[in-house]
């Protein structure tokens, strides 16, 4: 990404476009942010910001000349509320391939009294209902949109339509589908209980379990059994009433080992025995 700055602003190209429009050439920089447009002088009818990463129309200072804005291609979501105030002359906003989702982004731009074309084909927004409708309702100035002529008679309809007790209701509804928002500095909703973030809590074990662990491997009976309690240890799952299960199983088949053992020597015992009597 490169930052928009006064000496990047000098060095873009400039040139007298095919209408005649003096024309700043921004295209393709990846800049995030609008800024610094103070350095054109208010110089440029036409400013190409296309194929760049801005997410948000704002950050223009007061530019009376400025006509027509290209911004194919970025990932606008937002535009600003005060857009109308520091370009008062600007006709022509070209939005193709941005991130506008819902109806109600474009309400900003009813603070553009001169604007009458623009464009926001292949954004989300074209996809909702009644989206032209709205569009000709809110921007009752605008000619083209997506470089089709508003119809007298589609103006007349989406009247009609927004003016009547169900438009009303449809207003209502495509507000509140609209998603809240969080700013900072400002007093969280009536209801919602802000949590403080809870402490994450150790994993693995804890320095008695990893004692009694040490132990448990000094006490150990074979080189098997060692290893067990070392895999256990490093993978921090170690379960010592296990542990000492494993080990009262082993020492309970010791015991049975050693009675099977006695039984056996008694049984030659027995048939010693009874050979000296025969």
């Amino acid at each position: 990404m490169v930052k928009l700055t006064p000496e990047l602003i000098q060095q873009a190209m400039q040139y007298i476009n095919p209408i005649r429009d003096r024309e700043l050439d921004l295209r393709g920089y990846k800049i995030p942010v609008i800024e610094n447009l103070g350095a054109t002088l208010d110089q440029f009818d036409t400013l190409d910001l296309s194929e760049n990463d801005i997410r948000k129309l704002d950050g223009f200072p007061l530019l009376k000349r400025l006509k027509t804005i290209l911004l194919n291609n970025n990932r606008i979501v937002r535009i600003s509320d005060q857009l109308g105030n520091c370009l008062p002359n600007l006709d022509t906003l070209i939005l193709t391939g941005n991130m506008i989702q819902d109806l109600t982004d474009i309400d900003p731009l009813t603070s553009l009294p001169k604007l009458v074309t623009l464009s926001l084909m292949h954004c989300p927004v074209v996809t909702k209902p009644h989206y032209r409708e709205y569009v000709a309702f809110k921007l009752p100035n605008l000619r083209l949109l997506d470089f089709r002529k508003i119809k007298q008679k589609e103006r007349e309809e989406a009247l009609t339509l927004f003016k009547s007790k169900k438009g009303r209701e449809l207003q209502r509804e495509i507000v509140s589908k609209k998603g809240k928002t969080f700013v900072p500095g400002a007093a969280l909703p009536k209801g919602s209980a802000h949590k403080p973030p809870t402490k994450k809590q150790p994993s693995g074990p804890s320095k008695d379990e990893l004692w009694k662990i040490r132990q448990a491997i000094s006490r150990a009976t074979s080189l098997e059994e060692v290893e067990r309690l070392n895999r256990m240890l490093q993978s921090g799952q170690f379960s010592l009433k296990d542990s000492k299960n494993q080990k009262n199983g082993r020492a309970k088949h010791y015991d049975d080992a050693d009675v099977e053992e006695e039984e056996d020597e008694e049984e030659e015992e027995e048939e010693k025995n009874e050979k000296m009597e025969t």
